[in-house]
């Protein structure tokens, strides 16, 4: 809606196609304008350092889901017979 305001389009005709009303979009394009960025629209410092955060987190989690997945991976094709003990 923000990148829509800026190309031009009025809010009015916005809220007529869409569901949020003229007012609601010209608060969404005023807390773009104070946050300076576009794409975190409306984001406050608070909300931008958590989701900085969540992102690093959910990086971490895929890369330790990878070597779980290739782990598993390798275990199975070898059976795991290699690290079971002779008294087992």
């Amino acid at each position: 809606m923000i990148a829509l305001v800026r190309a031009g389009r009025r809010p009015e005709d916005l809220a007529k196609e869409f569901e949020p009303c003229a007012h609601t979009i010209y608060g969404w394009v005023r807390k773009a304008d104070l946050s300076g960025d576009g794409n975190a629209a409306g984001l406050e410092e608070k909300e931008r350092a958590e989701l900085q955060r969540l992102r690093k987190e959910n990086k971490q989690l895929r890369l330790e889901r990878d070597i779980l997945s290739k782990a598993a991976a390798w275990f199975a094709q070898n059976d795991g017979t290699s690290f079971r003990s002779s008294n087992s």
